[in-house]
């Protein structure tokens, strides 16, 4: 048995979005997560209530919201076809939206994790050496958080490959279009196609191989520095 061209394309679909969404999140999630670990102000408990939301919320509710937002009739849909932009809602751009929120907790605190444990100690040798504070986050603080970014990394991209709630209520089901792994699948069982969705399934453990992989190598870092 093998995978129908739907399915392939159902495959590059899922990783093309799961790429992006980890590229994105990488990009944005820096800076703030670097800001959330040396910051001092009084509320930023607030801001970190709000990243982890996702964690807590069912992935249906956020999907709605979106949905609603990403809609034509929404602030954000409206703006994007105001500008002469594609719809949002039920389209790959919406799908990229939605994961980068839905994941944004899975790599923001464990790069805020990694900045916090660096300390003050390596950043203030630096700064009597004259470096400027663009220097030290360069070349201080991101060679010392590498096993957070790897984390991060592999987290973010883990966790889109396993997207069902969000995506469904955004993209909706559209075969070669929005259609991801996790929602062919349930297509397949529901169609009693359990050949089918068990190859599928064994794509997705590629999740599993790559936390051995992360957890294996941060362990090794770990040994190293003792």
């Amino acid at each position: 048995m093998s995978l129908s061209d739907a399915d392939i394309s159902t495959l590059f679909i899922t990783l093309r979005l799961a790429g992006l969404t980890t590229v994105i999140l990488l990009l944005l999630g820096t800076p703030l997560a670097w800001w959330l670990a040396r910051s001092k102000w009084r509320f930023k408990f607030l801001l970190e209530a709000l990243i982890a939301l996702p964690l807590v919320l069912p992935p249906t509710v956020l999907g709605f919201y979106l949905l609603i937002s990403l809609g034509p009739n929404g602030p954000l849909g409206s703006l994007s076809q105001s500008l002469g932009g594609p719809s949002l809602a039920f389209s790959f751009t919406g799908l990229v939206i939605g994961s980068v929120l839905y994941s944004m907790p899975f790599v923001i605190q464990p790069l805020q994790n990694a900045f916090a444990a660096i300390g003050d100690r390596p950043l203030e040798v630096a700064a009597t050496l004259r470096a400027s504070p663009l220097d030290r986050f360069f070349t201080i603080a991101l060679p010392l958080a590498h096993s957070g970014f790897l984390t991060a990394a592999v987290l973010g991209f883990a966790h889109t490959l396993g997207e069902f709630g969000v995506v469904l209520m955004i993209g909706g089901n559209i075969p070669g279009r929005t259609q991801v792994l996790s929602i062919a699948i349930y297509d397949h069982v529901e169609s009693l196609e359990y050949g089918q969705a068990h190859l599928l399934s064994a794509g997705l453990l590629l999740a599993f191989l790559m936390l051995i992989l992360v957890y294996a190598v941060n362990r090794r870092f770990a040994v190293a520095q003792q």
